[in-house]
């Protein structure tokens, strides 16, 4: 398979017919260049903020408000673009204020299907800033989506930092990681886990981004990152790890092929079997002794 992962740059636009010429043009893109699974960054729905104007934009609490409140309608054209071009799509995610789970919004990625059909995966754990500043809550349990592609599942940014969540995930072939960062540690550190991630789990990992400056928006005022696909280091992949990784701060897709065949192989007859053997920590971290060495 061929998967377009992106560094997405969040732009002030002047209305509905801005936002769906930007979309339609970044998904032409990647489906001229054979893509047949798109992903789009945490927070790549916080420019639908911008389509309601000054008004939409004059606090955090309106922003996030605003945004939510075209999701919606996003989800609409996101649904025709997979449908039209025969493509997964994982649209950047956004707030949303589902009344399910009360009156504080959730950081939902959606994920559309060839068929039109949507389905969603929200944040587990919140960052600082989300928590002490924006107040978004953790949303609906993690989910793993059979797919044409094999099982994929979606870890939001922060949460790919967790290993817990990752191996809740283990039957995943592909775990999708939609980030927003505002330096070069954030965007390390969730580079990082996402590589964690495909180690222990022997899969690929795909990483996407937010990148450059929206000074109309608190939250994502200014973004720092890179694609990156990643798979263990391990039989059939690269001895790094790195199947594909774009240039720092650059806008575009970054692509890579992906055997899910090799996915398979390095589970089953791997050098190392990290998956595989994870049950064996059970009860050697259970009792950690201290010992005095001076």
């Amino acid at each position: 398979m061929k998967i377009a992962t992106a560094a997405y740059p969040l732009d002030l636009l002047d209305g509905w017919d801005a936002y769906a010429a930007k979309l339609t043009g970044w998904v032409e893109k990647a489906v001229a260049a054979g893509a047949e699974l798109l992903v789009f960054p945490e927070f790549g729905g916080m420019e639908l903020a911008t389509l309601a104007g000054p008004e939409g934009l004059k606090d955090l609490e309106t922003s996030l408000r605003t945004a939510s409140d075209f999701v919606p309608k996003a989800d609409a054209l996101h649904s025709d673009l997979a449908q039209r071009h025969g493509v997964y799509i994982v649209a950047g995610s956004a707030p949303v204020f589902d009344p399910g789970l009360g009156n504080r919004p959730v950081n939902r990625a959606r994920f559309f299907a060839p068929s039109g059909a949507m389905a969603a995966q929200d944040k587990q754990i919140m960052t600082r800033y989300e928590r002490e500043v924006a107040d978004i809550l953790p949303g609906r349990p993690l989910r793993l989506f059979e797919t044409g592609l094999g099982r994929i599942g979606i870890l939001i940014c922060y949460d790919a930092e967790f290993p817990l969540l990752g191996r809740a995930l283990a039957e995943a072939d592909l775990l999708l990681v939609p980030s927003c960062t505002e330096a070069l540690s954030g965007h390390s550190r969730v580079r990082i886990g996402a590589m964690a991630r495909a180690l222990e789990s022997q899969c690929v990992s795909v990483l996407s981004c937010v990148v450059g400056e929206a000074p109309w928006s608190d939250l994502v005022d200014v973004s720092v990152g890179k694609g990156g696909v990643f798979g263990p280091p391990d039989v059939g992949f690269p001895d790094t790890g790195e199947i594909a990784e774009g240039v720092l701060d650059h806008p575009g897709w970054t692509y890579a092929e992906v055997d899910p065949a090799a996915i398979a192989h390095v589970r089953r007859d791997g050098v190392v079997l990290n998956r595989a053997h994870w049950p064996e920590q059970a009860g050697r971290d259970a009792s950690i002794t201290i010992e005095q060495l001076r």
